[in-house]
């Protein structure tokens, strides 16, 4: 049975929060960003974080992660859940949840990247959840949060309704070593960042999303796990994607966008959110024209895809959803309006 996807309710200024780690425990290895991202927890939001077993260890098993998750969600006095950081493994942990629980108890949950997985689940669970702002990577910033992210997750925090977002004058996709105090003291640098691209149909469509990171989709689909089997679920829905610090290639990206066209669920979504691409990495350190092929490369490879099996989705690229500086909030399972005529996106908090 599809169960459509309700806001759970908000935290006030003042109310405890859970911050676990469903994914990786990095906090215990790099505890500078996860610090300070927990101190402006407390003195900017007002919020009064809660760790769990698992929240600073490495190598907790899919058990234990999956009971931090159940004793978040089932004590009363939490009012939200935020994943520390993502990871690659937190497809393990869902054989282990109590899907009852978490429908009984819903909370709104922030996280991105392998947390995709989580927020999927909750999608099917009815519960909408909210893709983007980690401890570490968002709220423990280097020199300040970004303005917009602290704006949009502020918002999503703590009101309902719609919030409009803004395309970003500058961004960041080169990272800083967490291991150096050094790279706490200073703003990151950042670079001019364009408008929204624009492709397709000029018209207005508002539904509800889904999507999250590609990589992590393409696992849940190889798994057949929290993937609707009534594919009309997501008939009119907003489809956003983005993808990680990995940087996938084109010729990756454009086979996962084509197992979703082959298996039906592509074409489903009148509209496309595509977030900017990530195009550096520690492993990948790419100059400038390299960054600049690689984010061009992958949209072409979308629009391959779109072009293939969806001829008539609407597409924005380059919105600031995924894994560069600064991040807007998504809400996952949430109202998402795309106009096409004016230029705009609404989402629903």
């Amino acid at each position: 049975m599809i169960v459509e996807p309700v806001y759970p309710p908000k935290p006030s200024p003042g109310d405890r929060v859970a911050v676990l780690s469903p994914s990786s425990g990095l906090p215990e290895l790099f505890p500078l960003p996860y610090e300070l991202g927990l101190k402006r927890l407390r003195e900017d939001f007002g919020l009064e974080p809660v760790e769990y077993p698992t929240t600073r260890k490495m190598g907790a098993t899919p058990q234990e992660r999956a009971a931090d998750i159940h004793a978040a969600f089932a004590d009363p006095t939490i009012k939200a859940v935020i994943a520390s950081i993502g990871g690659d493994d937190q497809i393990t942990v869902l054989p282990h949840l109590d899907r009852e629980l978490i429908r009984a108890n819903p909370k709104p949950f922030f996280g991105y990247s392998d947390n995709t997985t989580l927020l999927a689940y909750l999608w099917r669970s009815g519960i909408v959840g909210y893709h983007g702002a980690t401890v570490m990577c968002e709220l423990g910033r280097p020199g300040a949060m970004a303005p917009a992210t602290e704006d949009s997750l502020r918002a999503a925090l703590f009101t309902s309704g719609p919030y409009e977002l803004r395309p970003a004058e500058r961004f960041r996709d080169i990272d800083l070593p967490w291991d150096d105090p050094a790279t706490f003291a200073q703003e990151p640098p950042t670079e001019p960042a364009g408008g929204w691209l624009w492709h397709g149909p000029e018209r207005v469509v508002e539904g509800r999303s889904w999507g999250g990171e590609l990589e992590i989709l393409s696992w849940l689909l190889m798994a057949d796990r929290e993937i609707e089997r009534d594919l009309s679920a997501y008939d009119g829905g907003v489809l956003f994607l983005e993808t990680c610090e990995e940087l996938l290639s084109a010729d990756h990206v454009f086979r996962i966008l084509r197992t979703m066209g082959e298996r039906g669920l592509l074409q489903r979504f009148p509209a496309l959110l595509m977030g900017r691409a990530k195009a550096w990495s520690f492993a990948r350190p790419q100059e400038a024209d390299a960054k600049a092929a690689h984010a061009r490369e992958q949209r072409e490879a979308v629009l391959r895809a779109l072009d293939t099996y969806a001829p008539e989705t609407m597409a924005v690229f380059d919105v600031d959803l995924g894994h560069t500086d600064p991040q807007l909030v998504i809400p996952y399972g949430g109202i998402v309006r795309v106009d096409g005529r004016e230029r705009r996106i609404t989402v629903t908090y």
